[in-house]
């Protein structure tokens, strides 16, 4: 979370004294207006808000038509939660390396295609974009829809296009940790007009009593309860506005302090898919070695994170998916599923050396967009002095 005050609270109040806090009420109306907000802001035909970024991964793989006999293929450098939506609708995870940009690696997702892969879903980690014209392009070749998890990314771009508008679906969250938030939520975003519909339905079990049920092309079926409400959606009304402000601070604030870095030998950045788009979120250093990595984190001032040791967005620390415990009964978990038998689940803690490698030696330090000049060079100095004594 970066900026919330007087708007949203008065936004919260809009809604507790209109006594319309239910999405579907007959007079609600924030929800709505968010959704149609997000959708032209993003670029898309559709919005959908739902309870959170794991529930908006879950409706794009409902979507698509994902389920037992597919597999779904995902960086070894992610939430959990990305992994953990395939499972829910009884698919596989496919686990691949990422490259130098911390984000999904082309060449080893190519190299994990098979005949049962169903989908891609490139993770625009800490802001940064995935390299969507290398997949977008692989997912053509192979007839495969593609998911952008844009979950750290909340109005990044791609070489002008926002991201989550360039594959088949996109997916946000809005919890307290993302760029804009209401505690919790998420959305789904799309031009295809069956995934947003049979997103609708799966988000919402009472589907079929609602008034907009008429008018849906696909047949209702059993869905579950991701329902947004209006207090969330009053809310997130407020930050969508924020979020171009924050993200061209962010921007600032990021490229004043790599510019304190200019004729420092030492210096190695991780590469950027599209530097312009990326979110500005955080600035990453790729060293050498790990123990340069890790001496460079400590040293004071830097306030530096080794990604290896993030506990949880690395593939080996997914315990329950490691050892292939993907549902609280064995009749419903993927892992056990006849349809699943020859799916690739051939997990082991060494499977992405490169990714282990790359994350080991990647520090990443936070930017913050109220950051004033003076906060940027004191930080800038902190990371150029500790690079030379490393």
């Amino acid at each position: 979370m970066y900026r919330i005050g007087d708007e949203e609270i008065k936004a919260v109040e809009r809604v507790i004294r209109s006594r319309q806090l239910f999405r579907f009420s007959e007079n609600a109306s924030e929800v709505k207006n968010f959704e149609m907000e997000l959708a032209e802001k993003i670029g898309t035909k559709y919005s959908l808000a739902v309870t959170g970024g794991t529930g908006a991964l879950i409706c794009a793989l409902v979507g698509i038509g994902a389920g037992p006999g597919d597999e779904v293929i995902v960086p070894a450098y992610t939430f959990m939660a990305t992994a953990l939506a395939i499972l829910a609708v009884g698919a596989i995870p496919v686990i691949a390396e990422i490259d130098d940009s911390l984000t999904i690696d082309p060449e080893d997702v190519e190299k994990k295609i098979s005949k049962y892969t169903k989908a891609i879903i490139p993770v625009n980690m800490l802001g940064l974009p995935s390299n969507m014209d290398k997949i977008m392009e692989i997912a053509k070749r192979y007839n495969l829809k593609v998911i952008e998890d844009c979950c750290q990314a909340d109005g990044g771009s791609y070489k002008g296009k926002r991201l989550g508008s360039i594959g088949d679906a996109g997916a946000f969250s809005f919890n307290y940790f993302k760029i804009i938030t209401a505690g919790e939520g998420g959305a789904l975003v799309t031009n295809d007009e069956t995934i947003y519909e049979r997103a609708l339905i799966y988000h919402d079990g009472g589907t079929a009593f609602r008034a907009h049920s008429g008018a849906l092309k696909t047949p209702i079926f059993v869905g579950s309860q991701l329902r947004s409400n209006e207090i969330a959606g009053a809310i997130l009304r407020e930050q969508l506005k924020k979020l171009d402000d924050i993200l061209k601070d962010l921007r600032r604030v990021k490229k004043a302090f790599m510019g304190c870095f200019e004729g420092e030998k030492n210096i190695k950045f991780i590469r950027s898919n599209d530097i312009e788009g990326d979110c500005g979120t955080t600035v990453g250093f790729l060293f050498d070695s790990e123990a340069e990595a890790r001496k460079f984190a400590a040293s004071e001032g830097v306030n530096g994170t080794v990604l290896v040791d993030s506990k949880k967005h690395v593939y080996f620390d997914w315990e329950p998916i490691m050892n292939k415990r993907g549902s609280h009964h064995p009749a419903l978990d993927p892992f056990k599923l006849p349809q699943n038998k020859d799916l690739n689940m051939n997990y082991s803690i060494d499977m992405c050396p490169k990714t282990t490698d790359i994350l080991s030696r990647t520090v990443v330090v936070g930017m913050n967009p109220d950051w004033t000049e003076a906060d940027i060079m004191a930080r800038a100095e902190a990371c150029i002095k500790a690079v030379k004594y490393s």
